[in-house]
């Protein structure tokens, strides 16, 4: 069990957004910025993915993700060209608009 200020972990229960920053802190210069996307960020992106197996694991890590979109400045149009430059199709999208209660499916692909 880890204990992390305020909230408790087992490691056996949903994602958590500390998890799902460490997978996408490596995507954040390209989310920002743009140009070009390191390796490390497209293996976190699978590695999130391939975490992501339950519906409410995704919809807890779209509400993650949609936090940090919103806090760190993510540009929406990077977000949405990651998993193509990647070749990672998601199950979790990055965006400050998305309805994370719809995140309910294997696969999603719009972030309309």
């Amino acid at each position: 069990m880890l204990v992390v200020p305020g909230f408790i972990v087992h490691p056996s229960e949903a994602i958590s957004c500390l998890e799902v920053d460490h997978f996408l802190e490596p995507c954040l210069d390209y989310l920002k910025n743009g140009g070009t996307v390191p390796k490390a960020c497209c293996d976190g992106l699978e590695g999130l993915k391939d975490e992501c197996q339950s519906k409410a694991d995704r919809q807890t890590a779209c509400n993650c993700a949609k936090g940090a979109a919103i806090t760190l400045g993510i540009r929406q149009d990077l977000a949405e060209s990651l998993p193509n430059r990647c070749g990672v199709l998601v199950t979790v999208p990055i965006s400050p608009t998305v309805d994370c209660s719809t995140v309910n499916s294997l696969m999603y692909e719009s972030y309309k």
